[in-house]
């Protein structure tokens, strides 16, 4: 769930170059794609034109980006997988090869959710000087009330400001609605059943869709699973509801375990002395950094959104312990506030949030008892819900056991501080056909870190072949090696 991070959102491939395409290798196995003559190098780029609201055909259309990488193995294609790598908010226009094998016989379709990336977006600022609010109130978190009262000003004058300029299209951004929109997809691309891998809000993607067309499920392949009931439903504020704070201490002792000797700083007197106030550290290019408390914390939730970041959380943990050690840094910055955006409002349309900004403060009071930190960074991500007054007549919220072929669960079991393993085993007992593969590790998504996995991957795909329940797979590698 990355709305409010002030990072880039994922750009696979967006160094690529630029190759013109002949039209007949673009066109071939799709129907109503508008394909383009320029693209990122080994891809195949395009649109289609789908209605702006499945409710209402008068509401007109927007329009979707997509982009092919076709299998290498042509002659022998087994089909077409589609993708998404999470968000809401990040562009999955260009997707990875997902396995060796998978790349050889499918062609992998990624595409920019509408009000992302290269598809139709909102555009809530006339004016760049605008963007120093949004600064301010989106990625961070009160530590005191005059903090919260400023925060809650911000974030308002930021929805204040997409509610007069973010068109229509704001209100037909729900899961639901993008559900029906990569339905589209799979029939201009030719197939029966949807194949398709999805990560982090691509779950809950693929669950929406899994019980909206169950009859059309081919292969479901889900990565760091969001729980759809607390997603969809319940009181409190949605990011406190998902609880991903819950895997931040054992994300961080998983860490620390296998850090041992390698990190003689005590984590918990870190936070201690950063909550009196910033500690200034020198990064690896020799700047001057001021780091605050919740800086770091974000900090430290990025690097545990995977394993082999660790010898890097290690080294940012000692320098805040001893400044004179150098650290990397993050430099922060603006993501793409467009698609930013765009994903916010699919998060405030999917889900029932309070209308009261000030109830964030206590709820982020309870989830920092839980998970000391990440609790407060988490649970004010959603405060633009609060303020925003978005509502999608395609919003889908269950049920979610509706029967369905398989659907194969990826998930970390030593803590994912995004989509928490508890989610992750709830949700294999509430879908219709699940069943769950385990990683031993911490971090986010569990593709690409085990042989184990991809083999699982590859099978599902080609054969529909899942894992016994209980079956876990080791790591290729541990944070250290």
């Amino acid at each position: 769930m990355n709305f409010p991070k002030l990072r880039a959102a994922l750009a696979l491939g967006a160094a690529a170059g630029v190759v013109a395409l002949s039209a007949p290798a673009a066109e071939a196995g799709s129907a109503g794609i508008v394909w383009e003559s320029a693209c990122a190098t080994g891809y195949q780029c395009g649109h289609l034109d789908v209605p702006m609201s499945y409710q209402d055909p008068s509401a007109g259309t927007v329009s979707i980006a997509v982009g092919r990488l076709p299998a290498t193995d042509q002659a022998h294609k087994l089909g077409t997988i589609f993708y998404n790598p999470g968000g809401p908010g990040s562009s999955g226009r260009l997707a990875p090869a997902l396995t060796p094998f998978l790349h050889e016989r499918y062609d992998i379709v990624g595409f920019d959710p509408r009000g992302v990336g290269a598809s139709s977006k909102i555009h809530c600022f006339t004016d760049p000087s605008q963007l120093e609010v949004l600064q301010r109130a989106l990625g961070t978190f009160p530590l005191t009330r005059a903090a919260e009262q400023q925060q809650i000003a911000d974030t308002k004058t930021v929805t204040d400001l997409c509610e007069q300029n973010g068109g229509p299209l704001a209100n037909h951004l729900s899961t639901g609605t993008i559900a029906r929109d990569l339905d589209r997809l799979r029939a201009a691309f030719g197939e029966q059943k949807l194949r398709y891998y999805g990560k982090s809000y691509g779950t809950y993607l693929g669950e929406t869709y899994a019980n909206l067309f169950p009859g059309r499920v081919g292969s479901l392949a889900l990565d760091a699973v969001d729980d759809p009931m607390r997603w969809a439903s319940g009181t409190g504020p949605m990011s406190y509801r998902l609880r991903g704070y819950e895997d931040g201490p054992r994300a961080i002792q998983s860490f620390l375990d296998a850090c041992a000797a390698r990190c003689p700083f005590d984590y918990n007197a870190i936070l201690d002395r950063l909550e009196a106030g910033p500690i200034t550290v020198t990064d690896t290019a020799g700047q001057q950094v001021v780091v605050t408390y919740q800086s770091a914390i974000a900090q430290i939730h990025d690097y545990l959104t995977d394993a082999q970041a660790a010898p890097q959380l290690a080294a940012f943990l000692q320098a805040l312990a001893d400044p004179a050690s150098r650290a990397p840094v993050s430099a922060g910055g603006l993501p793409d506030v467009d698609s930013l955006l765009g994903g916010g409002a699919t998060l405030c349309s999917d889900a029932a949030n309070p209308r009261d900004p000030a109830v964030w403060w206590d709820y982020a009071r309870r989830a920092d008892q839980v998970g000391r930190g990440f609790g407060r960074y988490d649970v004010y991500k959603t405060l633009p819900c609060a303020t925003w007054d978005v509502a999608d007549t395609g919003r889908y919220a269950g049920p979610w056991n509706r029967p369905t072929a398989p659907v194969l669960l990826l998930a970390n079991r030593q803590g994912d501080l995004e989509t928490p393993y508890a989610g992750a085993q709830r949700t294999e007992k509430l879908l219709g056909n699940a069943r769950l593969l385990t990683l031993d590790t911490y971090g986010h998504g569990s593709r690409g870190k085990s042989a184990c996995v991809d083999a699982w991957l590859d099978r599902y795909f080609a054969a529909g072949s899942v894992p016994a329940r209980g079956t876990v797979c080791a790591p290729d590698r541990g944070p250290f090696d």
